[in-house]
């Protein structure tokens, strides 16, 4: 049966405005064989109404249609060839998002996890708006790079930054927070985001050295000190940093394991899931997290 899709809502984003893009419409990220296969054309419109430089607030209007597929998701082992991933989170993210009611995600977990990425694709499919800790912390000092401010200033100074960053968002709704590799470390940075839901996105250490040493760390202060062979020396201080982390990751309302994950679509590494795979398993945990809550009925797709 074919469900029609009609949303309209309002969110805060916490950027600056004077910096932020105008763009007065936006396509949802809905793939081209869905648009060919139902030709319902998905789209947001974005009505900026600004309230100050450090808030705005935005009204999103979605309209569209999609199918109803019964599917276990990631329970059942593998993804039926048939089915569109994105089709699946997007019914997934409107099943849940009622019981969301508003909440800010909290995305927590090591420096190259996924955060960013995986929390771009949560906002849009939610309609929330989306931002990276990291990025508010720079803007409040004037635009210095995280890797200058723990050159000039330190390291405490970036945390206290930092939680002053985690407090004003612990005020907002309608966000999806890509939070630092370390915010995890301050019982106080918990409190805040107790307010909404923290999910972490758990990744071998192997997998993160990977991606790191790939990609090279001067933007990782924490790491690019450190000599000898790339992926070893990012390998070693990331295990460090786990054992100073590790127990804190594992206060989350939301547990998202990689390892798990591949273990189900029969992959031997977790290099072979792709972003949206992850994003469902994101929405599938804050789901068990909703139910186990406050026993919340919430029927299964």
């Amino acid at each position: 049966m074919e469900a029609k899709i009609a949303l309209k809502m309002q969110f805060s984003a916490c950027i600056d405005t004077d910096k932020f893009a105008r763009r007065p419409s936006v396509s949802l990220p809905f793939s081209q064989k869905l648009r060919e296969q139902h030709g319902h054309p998905i789209s947001c419109h974005f009505q900026p109404r600004r309230t100050s430089n450090w808030q705005k607030h935005v009204a999103l209007e979605a309209s569209g249609s999609y199918r109803n597929f019964p599917a276990p998701i990631l329970e059942s082992g593998s993804f039926p060839p048939s089915l569109d991933e994105a089709l699946i989170l997007k019914n997934k993210s409107q099943e849940i998002l009622p019981y969301i009611d508003g909440r800010c995600i909290y995305l927590v977990g090591m420096m190259g996890s996924g955060k960013t990425t995986i929390g771009k694709i949560l906002s849009e499919v939610l309609g929330y708006s989306f931002c990276d800790s990291d990025t508010l912390v720079e803007l409040a000092v004037e635009g210095t790079s995280v890797a200058e401010i723990f050159n000039l200033y330190g390291e405490g100074f970036f945390r206290n930054k930092e939680s002053e960053t985690l407090q004003k968002l612990s005020l907002t709704h309608h966000m999806v927070v890509s939070t630092g590799g370390g915010a995890v470390i301050r019982p106080i940075n918990w409190k805040y985001m107790a307010k909404g839901i923290s999910v972490w996105l758990d990744v071998p250490l192997e997998a993160l050295a990977q991606r790191i040493s790939a990609v090279g760390t001067n933007s990782r202060p924490l790491l690019h000190h450190d000599s000898g062979d790339a992926y070893n020396r990012t390998l070693t201080r990331l295990s460090n940093l786990w054992k100073e982390r590790g127990d804190a990751y594992a206060n989350a309302n939301a547990r998202v394991s990689l390892e798990e994950i591949a273990a189900k679509l029969g992959h031997r590494d977790v290099t072979n899931l792709t972003p949206t795979v992850i994003a469902i398993e994101a929405l599938l945990q804050i789901e068990a997290f909703l139910k186990g809550e406050d026993g919340m009925d919430i029927a299964t797709l």
